[in-house]
């Protein structure tokens, strides 16, 4: 009989209340700080119509799109697939570019977002369209283990930096941003508590390591913090910023308790939209679409992999896609932000072995009232970065791992050449930052990595090793 991968599989739910609350919960942490990292970035330039930042007025619709997105994804695919979609590095760019057309200094142009989502939507369902009748074995052929396995490895490698970042940055002695000690050890603190209750603990504990870990850390933060910086002044120590709290209750109402997102749609802080500017669109996000499915089908794989199912065949690929580029669509209308798959949730399912999709239906639900709930969000903003670094050496090493594992399971032959070439192309391609970009258009390195092995992988035919059966069959007779 063959061992249960998963602790709680696909279509199985956690038997408590209070231990699915905290299921899904850790699926939220894991998320957050790179899902608002996306609006922080693309909306810093301007000012919202009530003077705040956009880049922080765009948080908690950021949120709620992600909610709303990954449970468009999960009716799609019938509840068979145990992925958390969130907002996707790979149309920074794009979106940057796009809130730029006919922009008048801080008025950015909202209406080329969702018409920009809406097309790479488009792409994504046609695309499964074409999948739905045409199959998904010459997909299989196109990316074989030896391809996928690398890419795999690069999906988690290549946000390493990201994570040393994280991990690194803190407040200086001067107040500024730079390299801090303090900042390092807490996360430590919080990857090595991650790691000793996934290792030693047994029962719920287990099961919630990354929570308990960001826990650990968040405590250790507060002492720090409470000695080194209230107590001797030190902004060095500084771990934990209370900001997001104090100003939240600085002047209750009740808006300091509930308060709605500021959607693009309701967002009157906007330029004039004229038809000319849909080809502009068109060119930002549509080349964007054909990359970012690429990426999809790696975290898939990856996942497929951990379950010991192919979710490419069951629930399907066509399936997924439409999933992905409808929930794209509509996360555009609300906050102009692409969704994707995302390898941290990927990896929580790995490490915890809890792959219910009624866990990552109740994480979609908590990220849509977090959009809503003021306090609970403020204080997860109060979640430093070093933390979120230090759970994603782990996160971002269990996706590259999962690569390995690939190609292990698959018994690949690391001794032909031709693997070789292809995987040493992949790996350098993609770990080394190799993109392309000519005017507007922007091939990511993940992308331009799968590209190169796929075509090196075409090119190297696979030759008859004579020496190698001649050897074996040596063997075997002096046996």
């Amino acid at each position: 009989m063959e061992e249960k991968r998963m602790i709680l599989d696909v279509n199985e739910s956690p038997k408590r209340v209070g231990e699915w609350f905290i299921l899904s919960l850790q699926h939220v942490l894991a998320m957050f700080v790179a899902c608002i990292t996306v609006p922080l970035i693309v909306y810093s330039p301007y000012v919202a119509s009530n003077g705040q930042p956009l880049s922080q007025v765009m948080i908690a619709p950021t949120l709620v799109s992600a909610g709303v997105g990954t449970l468009i994804y999960i009716f799609l695919t019938k509840m068979k697939s145990p992925v958390f979609l969130a907002s996707s590095f790979a149309y920074i760019a794009p979106m940057s570019s796009a809130l730029a057309i006919g922009a008048n200094g801080t008025t950015p142009n909202f209406w080329a977002l969702p018409i920009g989502m809406a097309m790479v939507g488009g792409v994504y369902v046609v695309i499964s369209l074409i999948i739905r009748f045409f199959g998904v074995e010459w997909l299989n052929k196109l990316l074989p283990p030896i391809v996928v396995g690398p890419i795999i490895m690069v999906i988690g490698l290549s946000l390493a930096t990201s994570a040393i970042s994280n991990l690194s940055s803190g407040l200086l002695n001067d107040g500024s941003q730079g390299y801090n000690l303090m900042s390092i050890l807490t996360g430590l603190v919080a990857m090595l508590s991650t790691a000793l209750f996934a290792h030693y603990c047994k029962g719920t504990l287990s099961l919630i390591p990354f929570v308990m870990g960001m826990l650990a850390g968040y405590v250790f933060g507060i002492i720090v913090t409470a000695i080194g910086y209230y107590g001797f002044k030190n902004s060095y120590f500084r771990v934990i910023d209370f900001t997001p709290l104090v100003n939240n209750f600085s002047n209750i109402s009740i808006q300091s308790f509930l308060d709605y997102p500021h959607f693009v749609f309701v967002n009157p802080n906007t330029v004039e939209f004229n038809a000319s500017m849909l080809g502009q669109i068109s060119l930002l996000f549509i080349p964007v679409a054909f990359v970012t499915i690429c990426e999809h089908i790696g975290d898939h794989k990856n996942l497929s992999g951990i379950l010991g199912r192919d979710l490419l065949v069951d629930p399907g690929l066509s399936r997924s896609l439409a999933g992905d580029g409808i929930a794209t669509a509509v996360s555009g209308i609300f906050s102009g932000v692409a969704n994707t798959t995302y390898g941290e949730n990927v990896a929580v399912v790995g490490v915890t072995k809890i792959a219910s999709v009624k866990v990552i239906i109740l994480a979609s639900i908590m990220a849509i009232v977090l959009g809503f709930f003021k306090p609970a969000m403020a204080l997860i903003q109060t979640i430093p970065a070093c933390i979120t670094g230090g759970i994603s050496l782990i996160l971002y090493g269990f996706i590259a791992s999962s690569g390995v594992k690939l190609l292990i399971s698959e018994k690949i032959d690391m001794g032909k050449t031709k693997n070789i070439f292809v995987a040493s192309v992949i790996l350098v391609a993609g770990i080394g930052g190799l993109a392309i970009n000519y005017d507007k258009v922007s091939i990511t390195p993940i992308a331009v990595s799968m590209i190169l092995g796929i075509i090196m992988n075409f090119v190297l035919k696979d030759k008859k090793e004579e020496s190698k059966k001649e050897i074996s069959e040596t063997d075997q007779v002096q046996e």
